[in-house]
């Protein structure tokens, strides 16, 4: 056995980063400081009384979770067990998250409940991007191009929006408009067989570009002539939405977001138990014995690839509907690439790819509610959390996994 396997060092790595972690906190907060988490009603303002609140000593909670962290490297290193190598990474991602949370608001206090539905609303494009990714590489197609047809969904989806002032039907546009892109990809991938990378790298590109002149062209003088519209209405479901806790987490969304909550499930059903997820399934890992058994290898492919191209594109009507009513050049910022990053720590399945989405989307919801507080690290360290994680997910979590074995395949009939 070697001395230095992937799980002893990632255990040596998870001890290091443990002790760092307490002795930067502990060179700025004092024992005695106190970190209050607020559970709070429905509707409740900053101002209105808690349900409850978990008031936890900053320091010694930190270091508690990090003797944690130290006594499991040590049992990796010692018997370097590599089931647990997921689970410990992701721990290290949340126990360092969770102590910039606690570390950031010592002394004062922040509401949890909040922090925990804004997470659920940032993961949306991620989980809805990541599924398209999904449904095009279980079919064997690789689509990185989930960037460019999310940012084109948004621009068209908007312009559609101005132009009728209905954000509905900008919604619909928004997926035509993902469908129709990706079709280039589709017929580039599967009908002249290019190299399926250069293809998703080149619509990345060029939605950059047509995304730019239509907002200079077409957006602008819109807006310029008085053109306004409405952004998609927050939707909270009767009764569901007063639980407390559960309701604004998971019932107080605008409707991309509760197509994204359905979507998971659904396509988990669809995938894994009905007989056109085992046919794409099939044609993803071994398409010439697909084909002997009588399935379209071609038709499926295009027909998953079309499919992803509308789920990316109401992805993309997310950014310019939904989370505001506006489009600005490069609006998507590099969340179609962390999609893909989802997909792959989830082992492209839906649920694995939306706990990747949430593990991301709450890095972004904590930088964005931190803002307020008197933070030691400076903010643009904050900001790039997301990016780091996208980083750290892809080294350490999902190094032994394996995708679709046709993925990225040109098949020839």
């Amino acid at each position: 056995m070697k001395l230095f396997n992937r799980a002893r060092i990632v255990g040596l790595i998870g001890m290091l980063f443990a002790c760092l972690l307490f002795l930067l906190v502990s060179n700025h907060i004092a024992w005695e400081a106190l970190s209050t988490l607020r559970i709070t009603s429905p509707g409740a303002k900053f101002s209105d009384p808690s349900l409850l609140d978990i008031r936890l000593p900053t320091l010694l909670t930190i270091a508690i979770l990090s003797l944690g962290l130290i006594g499991t490297g040590i049992f990796m290193f010692i018997r370097s067990y590599t089931r647990i190598i997921p689970i410990y990474v992701g721990s290290m991602i949340f126990i360092g998250m969770f102590t910039i949370l606690i570390w950031a608001i010592s002394g004062d206090r922040v509401d949890l409940v909040d922090l925990l539905a804004r997470t659920v609303r940032l993961a949306t494009p991620i989980a809805l991007g990541a599924i398209a990714g999904i449904l095009c590489e279980r079919s064997g197609i690789v689509n990185i191009a989930i960037e460019g047809l999310m940012l084109t969904g948004a621009c068209v989806g908007f312009i559609i929006a101005l132009l009728t002032g209905n954000p509905w039907l900008g919604v619909l546009a928004a997926i035509l408009a993902g469908g129709a892109i990706v079709m280039l990809h589709a017929l580039l991938s599967i009908q002249f067989k290019t190299d399926q990378t250069i293809s998703g790298t080149v619509i990345n590109i060029l939605a950059v570009g047509v995304t730019g002149f239509l907002r200079t062209s077409v957006i602008l003088p819109l807006q310029a002539a008085g053109s306004v519209g409405n952004p998609l209405p927050n939707l909270p479901i009767p009764l569901l939405s007063q639980i407390p806790i559960l309701g604004p987490i998971f019932f107080n969304h605008q409707p991309i977001a509760y197509s994204m909550l359905i979507m998971v499930p659904l396509m988990t059903v669809l995938l894994f138990r009905t007989p056109w997820g085992l046919r794409t399934r099939s044609i993803g890992e071994n398409p010439r014995a697909a084909d002997t058994m009588g399935i379209d290898v071609i038709r499926m492919r295009y027909m998953n690839v079309l499919f992803a191209g509308f789920v990316a594109g109401l992805a993309g009507a997310w950014f310019s509907l939904e989370a505001t009513f506006n489009f600005d050049d490069v609006m998507t910022n590099g969340r179609g690439f962390i999609a893909l990053a989802a997909m792959i720590f989830g082992n492209w399945t839906p649920a694995g790819a939306l706990g990747g989405a949430m593990l991301f989307s709450f890095s972004d919801a904590l930088q964005i509610k931190i803002q307020g507080f008197d933070f030691a690290l400076p903010p643009q360290f904050i900001q790039m959390l997301p990016y780091i994680i996208t980083i750290i997910v892809l080294t350490g979590v999902v190094g032994r996994t394996r995708g679709p074995a046709a993925a990225g395949k040109p098949y020839e009939k």
